[in-house]
């Protein structure tokens, strides 16, 4: 495993967690011209295997590395490494992760081999998913398991210009069959994966367009393309974009919107009547529930002794409340004589600002993909049309790998509500097809993916009403999708302002370089203690380089990631190239024009 030659010094001392070594002198050599021989492969990060008293030898990682020098008229240096321990080696050269006995004061310890190192990573057949190379050593390929990688949920980490959205792309392209041939042709092998990417800032198109040499189906839905009904939200996203929690009527608000709408739908709906409740994704007409609400506002009941009902101007009586969805009535007023005694309804007045709320919401146009989704021949999408929305989404109208789902251009007070909705129809589809799997004693054959970009854009730590509904939507994946086929790929460049909820749910962590320190000790938090001295050095990282923890690694290592091909448009804008340019004039008009097309949201 490890010739004499290798070994540089002893356990001086062995601890819960924490192995110290001393550099000794050996050969006739001192310490001091050990550690000079030996310092390139003793480096913070660096791995080192130990004697356990028998066969067998713990590999460790150092944490850290301490000379001491005395005051004697001839003086000498020790050196001290502290490591903690992360698996054991047999005489073999079998590593298991885990379960290591400590070894005593006095056991020799050495230099990790490079080709034990490469033997450790390619030894097992399971892990099957090459991501990158050692950064130590970049001749040695390291490769994941890629079921516990891809099956489970990941974190990817990492501050702004640190390589972040080309590591993403390099692990999708590689996971969904796209890579190159020693000619740089980039070419694709279109294979079973399904991967929904949240897109806030255009990026990842680019990433997956290639050149007419290779073809790839790639399913864009921009602001222009993307068709979400209103209808498919469940209550709690309905009531975030039309309900104001914080007025002091808000639970009435709450109350007769939900008749409104149940009424609806099984109005519009009676094949399903008796079954239909609030959250059934089934059609409903949100300008015929703005009339009902509007009515409830303005209602008046006659209180003759034969009425008790509402009472219309011309005297007549509403006995059936759908009447209130097809138009808006005027209704007798208010009055005590006896003849034409009236008082206003329970919620007479109440309404005002919920109503002009909900005006204000159909009449925006930024919301036309959410409020007044059209199909090609301008019709409304109605419960019928699930099935396609289901089959776009997930790429099954034209065998799409992945769904770009692009946010730049959703206002952002619905941005919560688009990802909530689509990461729970997301959640749902998968749910119900392992159940009918599992009820034909099979198991899901379409695993999914959500790659959420920009997470702490819409599931943040803090507790903001504005972002419970995709906050819930995400958490819930979190817990419970990898039962059901569905992981997550979670994505930040501030990890702090993440819910923890999500995070700790994470199997898999891809930190890239962190400058914050809140950030860097956030992530270092998440981490079990003994991987603290792998992440030391997150400050430190290069472009594209990245710590790998997980169980899907079997062994935590800085990575060197190779950049995908083609990139992602992420890259920052060269200001000081382009200041020193000539004047450039800018094409105003067609800035305009595309602002005002596209809303200012």
């Amino acid at each position: 495993m490890s010739s004499d030659k290798d070994q540089f010094g002893y356990v001086l001392k062995s601890t819960s967690g924490l192995i110290t070594l001393e550099i000794s002198e050996i050969g006739g050599k001192s310490a001091q011209t050990v550690f000079e021989e030996h310092k390139s492969d003793l480096r913070v990060g660096d791995h080192v295997s130990i004697a356990q008293g028998n066969r067998d030898f713990v590999v460790a990682t150092i944490a850290n590395i301490t000379g001491l020098k005395s005051d004697d008229d001839k003086p000498k240096w020790r050196f001290l490494i502290e490591c903690q321990p992360i698996g054991t080696l047999d005489d073999r050269d079998n590593f298991s992760r885990g379960g290591a006995l400590l070894p005593v004061p006095l056991e020799p310890a050495y230099i990790l081999d490079k080709n034990i190192i490469d033997h450790i990573f390619t030894e097992n057949p399971a892990y099957d998913f090459a991501m990158g190379t050692l950064s130590r050593n970049q001749s040695v390929e390291v490769r994941l398991d890629g079921n516990k990688f891809f099956g489970k949920h990941i974190a990817v980490v990492g501050s702004t210009g640190s390589g972040k959205s080309c590591t993403v792309a390099k692990l999708l392209q590689s996971v969904v069959g796209i890579s190159e041939e020693a000619t740089n042709t980039r070419f694709c092998n279109p294979n079973n994966s399904h991967i929904i990417i949240f897109d806030l800032h255009s990026e990842y198109e680019a990433a997956f367009s290639l050149d007419d040499k290779g073809s790839f189906s790639l399913n864009v839905l921009s602001a222009d393309k993307l068709k979400l009904p209103y209808w498919l939200m469940n209550s709690e996203e309905l009531e975030s974009l039309f309900i104001e929690s914080n007025e002091a009527n808000s639970h009435n608000q709450v109350s007769q919107f939900k008749r409104a709408v149940v009424m609806n739908k099984q109005r519009h709906n009676p094949e399903i009547k008796d079954t239909v409740t609030y959250d059934t994704p089934v059609y409903f007409s949100i300008r015929e529930v703005c009339k009902f609400i509007e009515n409830i506002n303005r209602e008046v009941i006659g209180r003759r002794d034969d009425e008790g009902l509402p009472k219309r101007a011309d005297g007549e009586l509403i006995r059936d409340p759908n009447l209130y969805f097809d138009e808006i009535f005027q209704f007798v007023p208010s009055s005590t004589a006896k003849e034409r005694k009236a008082t206003n309804g329970p919620f007479f007045g109440e309404f005002n600002r919920f109503v002009s709320r909900l005006e204000t919401r159909l009449a925006d146009r930024r919301l036309d993909f959410l409020l007044s989704p059209t199909k090609e021949d301008n019709s409304e999408y109605k419960s019928a049309d699930f099935l396609q929305f289901l089959r776009h989404y997930l790429g099954y109208v034209d065998r799409s790998n992945v769904t770009v789902i692009d946010l730049s251009g959703v206002p952002f007070e619905v941005l919560s509500i688009t990802v909530s909705l689509i990461s729970r129809v997301v959640f749902d589809f998968c749910f119900h097809y392992t159940k009918l799997r599992n009820a034909n004693n099979s198991e899901n054959d379409v695993p999914v993916m959500i790659v959420c970009e920009e997470a702490h854009n819409y599931v943040p730590q803090n507790e903001n009403v504005a972002y419970r509904p995709s906050r819930k939507s995400i958490e819930r994946i979190a817990k419970e999708g990898r039962k059901y086929g569905l992981s997550l790929m979670v994505v930040s460049q501030r990890p702090s302002e993440v819910s923890e909820t999500i995070f700790a749910q994470c199997s898999n962590f891809v930190a890239l370089r962190l400058t914050n320190v809140n950030d860097q000790n956030y992530v270092k938090r998440l981490l079990p203690d003994n991987f603290s001295s792998v992440t030391e050095s997150l400050p430190s990282l290069g472009d594209g380089e990245c710590i790998v923890i997980g169980d899907a690694i079997i062994l935590p290592s800085a990575v060197q990631m190779r950049k995908p091909n083609p990139e992602p448009q992420s890259k920052s804008v060269e200001s000081f190239t382009e200041w020193k340019e000539d004047w450039r004039d800018v094409l105003f008009p067609e800035v305009l024009k595309r602002w005002r097309s596209e809303g200012s949201g």
